[in-house]
Formats: C-alpha cells, structure tokens, sequence
C-alpha cells in the first residue's frame, strides 16, 4: 500500500474547500433549500468535515468530469500555439521596416495583434493553473482578472481604431494624411491603452469587493466564477451587462463602419473590374472576424439575461455553457486574427513566407 504525497494531498483539499466555499455560498445564495446537491456550512454531529469534502467531490466532478473538461483546456493551448509562432514574426516586421511603421494600417494591426496575444497568452497561463488546480489569493485572482479585461479592452478598441482609419481613407482620401497622420495615430494607440486599462476597473472593483472575505483561497477560473458568483449577484450582474453592452455597441460601430465603407466602394466602382475579387476578399475577412467577435459577446448577454430573471437553472449546462464560451468562442478569433490580415496583406505575407522558409513557385512565362 503505497503512500501519497502530504503536500499534494493538501493541495487537493484546499482545491476542495475553495470550491465547497464558492458554491455553498451559490447554492444557499439562490434560494435552493432541496434537493440532491444541497449545501450546508453547519457540520452535523455524524457527518465529519472530511466526509462532506468528499461527498462535494464527488459531485463535482459528476458535474465537470475531469476527462471531458481537459478537452475544454485544449483549446487555449492551442490558441496560444496559434498565435506564438505567427504573430511575433508580423509585429517585428512591422516595427523594425520603416515604410511600413510609418502606414497607420501598419501600426494599428500590430496593436490588435499584440493585444490578442497577451489576451490569450494569460488566459493559457490561467487555464493551466485551474487544470493544476492551482489557488490564488484575492489580489493575484484580481490582478488575472484585471489583466484579461485590460487585453481584451485594448483589442476592441484598436478595432475600431482600424475601422476609423479605412472610413477616412474611404470618404476623405485627399485629406486622409492630414486628419490622420502616423504622429496622430501613435497618440491613438497610446490613448487606447490608457483607456484599456481604465475601462475595467470599475467591473473588477465590484467584482474585488464581492470576492473579499468569502473565501480563503480562490481558483480563479473565469467560467466558474461566471457561473457561481455572477449568476445570483445583482451588483455583479449590473457591472457586466454595462460592460458587455459597452462591447457590443462598440462592435456595432465597427459593423456600422464597414458597411459604410461597401457602399462607398461600390458607388465608387471598386467593386468592379480586376480589383473586385481582391476587394470582396478584403471585406469578406472584416465581416468573418467580425462575426466570431460577436458571438461570444451575445452569448454572454443571454446568459445575463437569464441571470436577471431566472438565475441558473440547470449547473451542469451552464458551467459547460461558460467553459465552451470562454474557451472556444473567445478564443477563436483571437487566433485566426494573424492568419486572416498576415496573408492578406503581400508584405507581411512575404516575411511570414520567408521567416518560415517558405518557397513559392514562380510562374513560368512562355518563349515567344
């Protein structure tokens, strides 16, 4: 009978009692007095403590099976592999090609892209600390939180920043480089940044102020904490639906931008000719990374929505709901991103090509 590690049997327990303190503090909070998973931080005389921890272990992980949630841990791993070997090669090009550091198109991809991946960088270090079932204190869970809520501000925002930029091109070419010159547009990103990283601190001040001194220790897994913490918390549920209303009417500008731009172009014939297959291509990219950033964010209102009203109704299909969302659906973009605009554009498309060492076949041109 061999002997298990103490300190990695008392990781397992501390993993436990975070849990058993996050969702007691759900289950008495939502008014659930019934039923097979009840709750209760009163220990009776024949139950021992260690036995409840057990019995909650067990029914956690018939909620989350620990093989079926490792495929959910996948996907940011992969995002981030995704994203490490393209979009490092597309930022220095970018900062170290002088021509190209001085075009706004230039600077302002660079920014999205470096944007989307300490995004996804943190969110895989996140991932592989819950998969460990590592705990955090209250201040490292809300510096985590804080972190991804900065990155994912800042890639918004330098979108829509993107899209300003093509509306000026588009409407006023002749006084393009005097309403938006380089100079202009570094202050932009600068500007973007400070707002980044002021635009969240509201939500995670509250978000702060609800985690103090319920539990010791946290696993700060932003599924989870959607689910048990957001869905019965009113102040909570208020900061996050501004939060993501913000989110969506700032994706709606950026949609409403890009159809201006189309029937701009058409009116202006670009549609037309050599040029037509090459512009739809262009559009078709904004319109599909568009749309991939859409749906995380609608999914996550619905769920505010339910929230409101409702509260969580099923667990299991909420917290697979929120793990399928905040793994797969937020993920997605964010790694396709360098693989839509890096080929897209022929210089940036060079250098990955050649970085790589890539060869492409040159056409061969008949004798005559």
């Amino acid at each position: 009978m061999g002997c298990e590690d103490p300190e990695a049997m008392e990781e397992n327990q501390q993993l436990v009692r975070s849990l058993h303190c996050a969702f007691s503090k759900w289950y008495n909070s939502s008014g659930r007095a019934e039923g097979p998973m009840a709750m209760s931080h009163q220990t009776n005389g024949s139950r021992s403590l260690k036995s409840q921890m057990e019995d909650f272990t067990s029914k956690w992980q018939a909620l989350m099976p620990p093989r079926h949630t490792s495929i959910m841990y996948v996907c940011p791993i992969l995002s981030f592999l995704a994203v490490f070997f393209v979009v490092p090669v597309i930022v220095g090009n970018i900062l170290n090609r002088p021509q190209m550091y001085q075009e706004t198109r230039y600077i302002l991809l660079a920014n999205v892209l470096l944007s989307d991946l300490l995004f996804v960088t943190v969110y895989m270090l996140s991932t592989c600390l819950n998969a460990a079932g590592v705990l955090m204190l209250e201040w490292a869970c809300t510096t985590q939180l804080f972190l991804l809520a900065a990155l994912f501000s800042s890639g918004i925002l330098s979108t829509m920043a993107m899209v300003l930029d093509t509306l000026l091109a588009v409407l006023v070419p002749l006084r393009y480089f005097a309403l938006w010159p380089v100079s202009r547009t570094r202050r932009a990103v600068a500007g973007i940044w400070a707002a980044s990283l002021l635009l969240p601190a509201g939500v995670v001040g509250v978000f702060t102020w609800y985690l103090s001194g319920t539990c010791n220790l946290h696993l700060c897994s932003v599924p989870v904490l959607l689910v048990l913490n957001v869905s019965y918390s009113p102040p909570l549920q208020l900061a996050m639906l501004l939060s993501v209303a913000a989110i969506l009417l700032i994706l709606l500008l950026v949609f409403s931008g890009y159809v201006a731009v189309c029937c701009r172009t058409c009116k202006a014939g670009v549609w037309k000719g050599e040029s037509s297959s090459r512009a739809k291509g262009t559009f078709l990219i904004h319109y599909l990374h568009l749309f991939l950033s859409f749906c995380p964010m609608l999914v996550l209102a619905y769920k505010l929505m339910l929230y409101c009203y409702y509260g969580v109704q099923d667990l299991r299909v909420d917290l697979w709901l929120s793990l399928v969302m905040c793994n797969v659906l937020l993920m997605l973009p964010k790694a396709l991103a360098p693989y839509l605009y890096g080929f897209r554009y022929r210089d940036l498309r060079k250098a990955l090509l050649l970085f790589y060492g890539i060869r492409r076949g040159t056409p061969i041109e008949p004798i005559t």
